[in-house]
């Protein structure tokens, strides 16, 4: 889609829509509405009346407008009540409408730049929040289809209309707003693929692309140098798959040091059959998921490239299978990490902890990273404590803690902070080895990041639990059913603040 910012009177531009706001406690159009509603002779203002036009957030209503203008159609959304109103409420409402309109045929769409001057949002904070919704609403992985539907219609370019004083800044937010949501739309096609497409190899190669595209430092470590490591967690979880594993070291250098100022670590597990410890066949095939965490380092690296903000980033990522085989991990194996602490395997299941403790290791002891943040999809219990609304957090350090969380809150990707009491190690103490991976059935969230944190070490550090969050089973606001791509925009917008 191409993504513009233009001046000019919205109701002569020639287009297959124009999408127009109303708030809810409007009475009547007001503004560019009423202007639009006079040429239509009062058929907003009917509407409004009798109850087909209220402005409840994301609420749609298509007029045609018989000629009278530019555009053959007019979606009339609601933005809910005024004083309510955030960027992200913006988001929902348009990628809403867009989606809508993309059902219809549209294929080529005008829009005022919505929410621009309230609640104290800026021209280009709101053409970057039209821009984000538009590619994230309309988003589509259809690859794999021989025969396209309906659903799978394209709306070309979508014309962003802007007071002409605004346009250079509305254009700016446009930009900024295309390479985030491309890169979010990049994680969601890399968890869609299924897993004999997107194994540890191709991961390797979306990571070749992005560095060659991008001018990103890339180093892609094989197996025989990673035994050289000493990565134990990781090539343990691998020894009962065909497939090799990866490990994904993708660089951005902001600033003229060689200090590493966030490094940026992804579970990698391209599909996980929870090994010995099987998982029931019910679902399995969501497992194709489970390097979620992985695709969102990535993907947000190469937004960051692009963004280049005066901060060094290091994307990390461990990529290989969890598969059941001769070979394959079993319960009450013991492994050794990087560290050198070693590990009790209670479940093969627990594996994506081993693989992050390998990489946590690589980030403090190899990269002295000033900070660290992971992601990954861990824990079916944080998926019981939060749902698929919200990311679970954990951290060692609260100022950096602080600081995702506001930028999660910004980018409306919803994340909650949860406990991390010493008393909850009770459950990771082995009788045979340093540490045990898994612990009872209670609190399996917290035990997984209590595990995590032993190899984070003084390292200010985050890990994102999104394991209810990396996917979602309904098209809602500007989420499409299937990947969501969290968190790379809260990634990326951290990432920004650590450059002011």
């Amino acid at each position: 889609m191409k993504i513009r910012a233009i001046s000019g009177d919205i109701s002569a531009i020639k287009a297959d829509a124009i999408i127009i706001s109303v708030f809810e406690e409007a009475r009547k159009p007001e503004g560019e509405l009423a202007r639009i509603d006079k040429k239509l002779g009062g058929a907003v203002t009917k509407m409004m009346k009798e109850g087909e036009v209220k402005g409840k957030l994301s609420e749609i209503a298509l007029i045609h407008s018989l000629g009278k203008l530019g555009a053959g159609r007019v979606a009339v959304v609601g933005l809910g009540k005024k004083a309510e109103l955030t960027q992200d409420k913006v988001r929902q409402a348009a990628g809403e409408t867009l989606r809508y309109l993309k059902k219809k045929g549209v294929a080529t769409a005008a829009s005022l730049n919505l929410g621009a001057g309230a609640a104290g949002i800026s021209p280009e904070d709101a053409a970057q929040t039209l821009a984000e919704a538009a590619l994230l609403g309309t988003y589509s992985f259809d690859k794999h289809l021989t025969k396209k539907n309906n659903n799978h219609k394209e709306i070309k370019e979508l014309s962003i209309v802007a007071v002409a004083s605004q346009l250079a800044s509305a254009q700016k937010g446009i930009d900024r707003g295309v390479i985030i949501a491309e890169a979010a739309n990049l994680a969601r096609d890399m968890t869609n693929e299924p897993a004999n497409f997107m194994t540890p190899t191709e991961m390797a190669n979306v990571a070749k692309k992005l560095a060659g595209d991008y001018g990103l430092e890339l180093t892609i470590t094989e197996k025989k140098e990673m035994k050289a490591l000493g990565m134990g967690g990781v090539l343990s979880v691998n020894q009962g798959s065909a497939q090799p594993p990866k490990f994904i070291i993708l660089s951005y250098r902001g600033r003229k040091t060689e200090k590493v100022d966030i490094a940026l670590v992804g579970k990698g597990v391209t599909f996980d059959s929870g090994g010995i410890s099987i998982k029931p066949s019910e679902g399995m095939g969501e497992m194709k998921g489970d390097m979620a965490g992985g695709a969102a380092v990535i993907a947000a690296i190469g937004a960051i490239a692009q963004l280049k903000p005066k901060v060094n980033v290091v994307a990390l990522c461990a990529a290989t299978e969890n598969m059941p085989d001769a070979d394959a991990l079993k319960p009450g194996d013991i492994i050794t990490i990087m560290n050198g602490k070693t590990v009790e395997i209670i479940s093969t299941d627990a594996e994506g902890r081993l693989t992050l403790a390998d990489v946590l290791c690589y980030a403090v002891d190899k990269l002295k990273a000033k900070n660290i943040v992971d992601v990954a999809t861990l824990t079916g219990a944080c998926r019981v404590a939060l749902g698929d609304i919200t990311t679970g957090a954990f951290a060692n350090n609260q100022a950096l803690a602080d600081r995702l969380l506001k930028a999660a809150k910004e980018t409306g990707e919803y994340t909650w902070q949860m406990p991390m009491y010493e008393e909850y190690k009770e459950q990771n103490k082995s009788d045979v080895a340093d540490i045990k991976n898994a612990g009872n059935r209670w609190a399996g969230a917290i035990t997984a990041a209590l595990f995590l944190s032993e190899f984070a070490g003084e390292t200010p550090w985050v890990h994102l639990d999104i394991a209810g969050t990396s996917d979602t089973d309904k098209d809602h606001g500007y989420q499409v059913k299937g990947a969501t791509g969290v968190p790379v925009r809260t990634l990326v917008k951290l990432v920004m603040s650590l450059a002011k």
